[in-house]
């Protein structure tokens, strides 16, 4: 019944579509477990996406798991617009636009603020320099209280920076640099100290590798994110396997979360069922904790009141609302957050990328012919269906994915309006525009290869070491 089409969902009431959402929810589970068949996954998806937005009309609330409808009043009988249909939690993103998720909809809905012209004057003012590309293009387009991080920095208050990555590969794509080329601009610009979370322990409860192999992931992504030119003596990189065993600070962090956070509550943000092993329910608690100094003892001294800031794609939010809900109630501030875009798959921006689809994006292995191919056969297009129409009616730079990764990746802000114009007019051809794209990632892949090589295991072993920083607390 579930997944009968036929069913008038206007006449259930908020708590039969509550109880449909909940069982289309475990039948898209079950399918993913049993390795069904994509078209069958994706079919049992866009109805499980088509209950929750009948949900959140008639109720006017987003479906959370375990927690029925507040209040059973009918506050909508119109219909949702398929523009609205996305659909965003730390595992999952789905659009039907081909622009890609409505951001602006994100923020309402997530309750974060938007990153305004003022803000990014004021960064400016603060390091005295030109604000980085994510921030003048809007690739970071959300806040949590970077107006208190920017008040500490101005007082000479220290911070520090927390980002993470789950090694669910050996390999790395173009998506996965966004947060740490970001990073490591924003511990240049404010000379503070940063941590990385390598959660190979979340690869483990949640994907099928063994916890060998995980480990292996989170050291080799370590040489891909050490790459990216980060400063040994300023940057502190963990694996929650390897860490969460030598640290007290950081288990005591993670227990106090755990005490002041529900299983409703858990289950409400996150979704979890009464099928999920323990482990996820409880790994939110060790997401969060790096958000609190006390959990690094060895670079802050034992000192449990600085701030954090977080860089991360708006899809990891959830854990930090949690983080930030529960900070207060355990004498610790809350974690300040800076949020970016989500990075399109090649074919599209309301395709999810796959480390299993080789396709989908490029991979920082990838060889330069391997980047052309892939640009030329792959990258989704704003493009008319002929040179004359293109000519005469011009190209679409919202849903043209070369121009997309070019918003990312082309410093030159001139030269990218210059091709935006020349685009939209038809003056450039879709061809063309790849042919830019191309010459701008075939150096960007071959420059980060040849410092992956320099990097040895000591070094990696280095990195990953507790220790004390250049910095004093």
């Amino acid at each position: 019944m579930a997944d009968s089409p036929n069913c008038d969902l206007k006449s259930l009431s908020p708590l039969q579509l509550f109880e449909r959402v909940t069982e289309q929810g475990e039948k898209v589970r079950a399918l993913k477990a049993g390795k069904a068949p994509k078209d069958e996954i994706d079919a049992a998806v866009r109805m499980l996406l088509s209950l929750k937005l009948s949900y959140k009309t008639t109720t006017g609330q987003d479906y959370q798991a375990g927690l029925p409808p507040r209040d059973l009043v009918l506050i909508n009988n119109g219909t949702t617009k398929e523009e609205d249909e996305d659909f965003v939690d730390p595992w999952t993103v789905q659009t039907s636009n081909a622009k890609g998720v409505d951001y602006d909809k994100l923020i309402v809905r997530f309750g974060s603020s938007k990153i305004d012209t003022d803000l990014i004057n004021r960064i400016e003012r603060a390091i005295g320099q030109k604000p980085h590309r994510f921030l003048r293009r809007g690739i970071f387009f959300s806040h949590r209280d970077m107006d208190q991080i920017l008040d500490a920095y101005e007082n000479k208050k220290s911070f520090y920076l927390y980002t993470g990555r789950g090694p669910s590969s050996q390999a790395m794509h173009v998506g996965h640099l966004i947060p740490f080329i970001f990073t490591k601009w924003l511990q240049e610009v404010f000379d503070v100290p940063l941590v990385i979370q390598l959660t190979d322990d979340e690869k483990y409860l949640w994907k099928d590798l063994t916890i060998e192999k995980a480990y292996e992931y989170a050291r080799e992504n370590a040489k891909d994110i050490i790459a990216c030119g980060f400063d040994i003596n300023k940057t502190f990189i963990f694996s929650d396997l390897d860490y969460l065993g030598t640290s007290t600070g950081f288990y005591k962090n993670i227990v106090k979360v755990q005490k002041h956070v529900t299983f409703n509550q858990v289950k409400g943000i996150f979704g979890f069922t009464d099928s999920d092993c323990i482990g996820k329910i409880s790994f939110p608690a060790i997401q969060a904790a790096p958000s609190f100094s006390s959990s690094f003892p060895q670079i802050f001294n034992g000192k449990e009141n600085i701030q954090c800031l977080i860089p991360c794609a708006i899809d990891q939010d959830p854990y930090f609302r949690m983080t930030r809900d529960v900070a207060p109630r355990i004498g610790q501030p809350k974690p300040a957050l800076l949020h970016s875009v989500f990075f399109p798959a090649l074919q599209g921006a309301q395709t999810k990328m796959s480390a299993s689809d080789p396709n989908s994006s490029i991979f920082l292995t990838d060889t330069p012919k391997q980047i052309k191919t892939k640009i030329n056969k792959h990258a989704f297009s704003g493009g008319r269906d002929t040179i004359e129409e293109h000519r005469k009616y011009g190209g679409n730079c919202d849903v043209d994915v070369s121009f997309m990764y070019l918003t990312f990746f082309l410093e030159d802000d001139d030269r990218l309006e210059q091709l935006k114009q020349a685009y939209t007019s038809g003056e450039l051809l879709t061809g063309e525009l790849k042919k830019v794209l191309i010459e701008t990632l075939q150096p960007l892949i071959a420059a980060h290869q040849e410092r992956r090589k320099q990097v040895t295991d000591e070094m990696v072993k280095q990195f990953m070491t507790p220790r004390k920083l250049a910095f004093e607390f």
